[in-house]
C-alpha cells in the first residue's frame, strides 16, 4: 500500500423506488438523513425500463446537477432487483448474454453521466438444469469468466473505471463461496491488458450459504471481509441475521436482533489490508485505497415513508460513531 485507505460511508437508493420520481428529491433525501455519498439504484433509472433515451439523459444529467447542490458523492451506479432476475451473462444461448451485457454497457453511460466511474451487481443467476450437471456448471463458469472479460474490455472506453461483480449466498448466484470468489478474480484479471480491473462487492449479509449446504468460513462475514476486503472498494452494510440477508437498517430495534458488528468489520478490512500481500489475487489486484461502506437497506412495501426515513437517519447517526464526518482512515 502507498498510503493508508480511507472508509466513508454512502446510502444505497433502493429505498426510492416506487416513492420519488424527482432527482432533486433523492439528493435532497440522501443529505437529510445523513449521508455524504448515494450509491445510484439501477431500479430508479434501468436503461431498459425508464423512458427513452433522451428522458434517461436528462434525469442523469439532473441527478449530477442535485448531488452538486446538496453535497453529496454519487459513488457508484448498482443493479437494483430487476437484473436478479434472468439467466443474464453465464446464458448457455449468447442472445441472452449479449443482452444483458448491453444492459451493463447502457447503464455505464448513466453512470458516467450522473459522474460516477464505477459500475456493479449482479447479472446472472445459473439454472437449475445447469447446476444439477457439474459439467454444464463449469461450462456455464466459463462463460461467465469470458463475459466479464469482454466486458471489462469494453468498458474502458466508456469512463467506468471499474466493474464490480457482488458475491451472494446461492449456488446460483456466483460467486456464493469463497473458494469461487478467489478463482472469479483470478480468471477475469489475469490477463487485463488495457481492460479495466474486474472487482467483487462484499454484502456483510450475503454469508447464508448454510440452506444449500455450506459450512465453516464460507458463512462467516469477517472471514470473507479478510480475505477479500482490501481490493473491495463498495462493501455493503446490513444488519441481519446470520441465516438470512434481511437488509435492516441499523436502528436499536434491529441492532438487538441482528449479527453485523461495525467495528468487527472494520477490523476485518484493516486485517485483509495488512495480509493481502500473501492472497493469490493480489497478483491480479492491487489494493483499494478508499472503501464506501453502503448501507443498504430494502424497506418494504407496506413500511412508511416516514418510518424509512426515520430509520435512515438513525442508521447514518449509528454509523458515524464508527466513521467520523469527513471518513475514517484505517
Amino acid at each position: 500500500m502507498s498510503s493508508l485507505p480511507t472508509v466513508e460511508i454512502a446510502i444505497n437508493g433502493a429505498f426510492i423506488t416506487r416513492r420519488w420520481e424527482q432527482p432533486d428529491n433523492w439528493m435532497r433525501l440522501t443529505r437529510e438523513t445523513g449521508f455524504p455519498a448515494h450509491s445510484f439504484c439501477g431500479d430508479v433509472l434501468d436503461p431498459f425500463f425508464s423512458g427513452d433515451r433522451a428522458f434517461q439523459q436528462e434525469q442523469a444529467a439532473a441527478v449530477k446537477e442535485a448531488a452538486k447542490n446538496y453535497g453529496v458523492t454519487i459513488c457508484d451506479y448498482y443493479t437494483g432487483v430487476a437484473t436478479h432476475r434472468f439467466h443474464g451473462l453465464s446464458h448457455s444461448d449468447a442472445r441472452a448474454r449479449e443482452r444483458m451485457a448491453d444492459w451493463i454497457m447502457e447503464a455505464a453511460l448513466l453512470a458516467v453521466e450522473m459522474g460516477t466511474d464505477l459500475l456493479g451487481g449482479h447479472w446472472d443467476a445459473f439454472s437449475c438444469e445447469v447446476l444439477a450437471d457439474p459439467q454444464a456448471t463449469e461450462a456455464a463458469m466459463q462463460r461467465m469468466f469470458v463475459t466479464f472479460r469482454d466486458l471489462a474490455s469494453r468498458l474502458r472506453s466508456t469512463g467506468i473505471r471499474a466493474l464490480m461483480q457482488e458475491q451472494m449466498y446461492i449456488p446460483s448466484e456466483k460467486p456464493w463461496t469463497i473458494a469461487e470468489c478467489e478463482e472469479f478474480l483470478i480468471k477475469v484479471n489475469a490477463e487485463k491488458g488495457d481492460s479495466i480491473p474486474v472487482i467483487c462487492t462484499l454484502d456483510v449479509g450475503h454469508m447464508a450459504g448454510m440452506h444449500y449446504g455450506l459450512k465453516g468460513r464460507d458463512l462467516d462475514y469477517l472471514e470473507w471481509l479478510r480475505q477479500f476486503g482490501a481490493c473491495s472498494e463498495v462493501i455493503h452494510l446490513q444488519q441481519t441475521t446470520a441465516d438470512a440477508s434481511h437488509h435492516w437498517p441499523f436502528t436499536s430495534e434491529f441492532n438487538a436482533k441482528g449479527d453485523i458488528s461495525i467495528e468487527k468489520t472494520l477490523e476485518a478490512v484493516r486485517e485483509s489490508h495488512r495480509n493481502y500481500a500473501n492472497s493469490p489475487v493480489s497478483r491480479v489486484l492491487p489494493t483499494v485505497s478508499h472503501h464506501w461502506l453502503v448501507a443498504e437497506l430494502i424497506p418494504g412495501s407496506t413500511k412508511t415513508e416516514d418510518k424509512i426515513l426515520n430509520e435512515l437517519k438513525e442508521t447514518s447517526k449509528y454509523l458515524r460513531e464508527y466513521i467520523p464526518e469527513g471518513g475514517l482512515q484505517l
